[in-house]
């Protein structure tokens, strides 16, 4: 045994810590790192610093002086010596209430959307299996889809409107089988709604699981929640973090209990944090206090929207989301995203995401103030 350790030291030298110098470090990533993940890049996020965060869609608002004291009583008695409840079976209870989940389905937990999706892919991942969306759409479903060894096939939207452009959808499910098939409803990063009965029909044509990703659900009335059990593969995903808990990285996985079982299998254990658990529920006791800020997002959305349609050159697209995605003069994005940078506004760029976001920026609907600090430098901008 001893010889064996010797001998496998010797060829892997030093396994123990030092780095071995007689293979270079670049050949030994390039021998054991698969292909697809050397050429991916690391999800980016930037560092804001001190600007005013309009990049990330996230509820500008803050919790009420008297709530957040009321919240540090109710976690300052927690221990945090043991494992947290593994089924968090009081968080899900005050979930189903808070998101209308039907009588019958079934629902799991995870750490933010991303690791849904993540167990998801893990759950239907095989030689040849692929992971369908549609493009421009949420980066994360051809991540994990590459990261779980599945081929993504991304389906362009229509270039006019962002709308699917059903039959190409339907060619491409008859084409690939997908086992796994996602659509954010609404969109992101478009912003829109597809429409109700092309999203049926690819329902029933499609062979695998269909996940209708409803991340922006707070600020639209239209779901595929109350739908759940009309159709045997179809899931619902939607996140707490739109509604203002993007800090407690919290996710939920709607369907029947027949599917939920399976990808249940793939999560890892305790994953729910017991101050995450704790910190939903608590909140979600006091559903009207984001009830309100939620419209007062809705109504400020409506007032950038129409601020903007009105600046020449500039043309933003109707959202039923928290973020307002615009085209700006040809040529003029990236300019336009450094210069608010500089002058301490955060917004995203996505120019040379995707062929049909050239000259897009995408902004978060914040505060009524953060709204007209962008919109001055903005029009400065433009105008210099």
């Amino acid at each position: 045994m001893c010889f064996a350790y010797f001998s496998y030291a010797k060829l892997n030298r030093n396994i123990c810590g030092n780095l071995r110098t007689d293979i270079p470090m670049k050949q030994l990533i390039d021998q054991w790192v698969r292909p697809e993940i050397r050429a991916l890049s690391a999800y980016h996020v930037p560092d804001p610093g001190e600007m005013i965060k309009l990049d990330a869609m996230e509820n500008p608002y803050t919790w009420p002086d008297e709530l957040r004291r009321e919240w540090l009583d109710l976690l300052a008695g927690v221990d945090v010596n043991r494992y947290p409840d593994p089924q968090a079976a009081a968080l899900k209870a005050r979930l189903r209430d808070a998101m209308g989940v039907p009588a019958g389905a079934e629902l799991i937990l995870g750490n933010g959307s991303d690791e849904l999706i993540q167990m998801l892919a893990m759950a239907v991942s095989g030689p040849g299996r692929v992971v369908m969306s549609v493009d421009p759409g949420f980066v994360m479903y051809r991540m994990i889809a590459t990261f779980c060894g599945m081929e993504y096939v991304g389906v362009p939207l229509r270039s006019d409107d962002f709308s699917l452009d059903i039959d190409a959808l339907l060619a491409a499910i008859e084409r690939h089988q997908p086992a796994l098939l996602f659509l954010a409803y609404p969109n992101n990063p478009t912003g829109n709604l597809f429409d109700a009965a092309e999203i049926e029909r690819v329902i029933e044509v499609a062979p695998g699981i269909v996940v209708v990703d409803e991340a922006y659900a707070p600020f639209t009335d239209e779901s595929f929640m109350p739908r759940l059990g009309e159709f045997d593969n179809l899931l619902v995903m939607r996140t707490v973090s739109k509604m203002g808990l993007a800090g407690l990285r919290l996710g939920l996985l709607v369907g029947p209990a027949a599917w939920l079982e399976q990808i249940d299998k793939t999560r890892l254990p305790y994953n729910i944090s017991v101050l995450s658990q704790l910190s939903a529920e608590f909140a979600l006791r006091h559903q009207a206090v984001f009830d309100a800020q939620t419209s007062a997002i809705l109504e400020e959305r409506g007032r950038l929207f129409s601020v903007l349609r009105a600046i020449d050159g500039v043309a933003p697209y109707a959202s039923q989301a928290n973020f307002i995605l615009l085209r700006v003069p040809e040529g003029r994005a990236l300019e336009l995203f450094e210069g608010l940078k500089e002058r301490g506004v955060l917004v995203k760029c996505l120019h040379g995401a995707h062929p049909l976001l050239s000259d897009c920026l995408r902004v978060t609907v914040g505060t009524p103030q953060e709204s007209e600090t962008f919109l001055e430098h903005f029009t400065a901008l433009l105008q210099g």
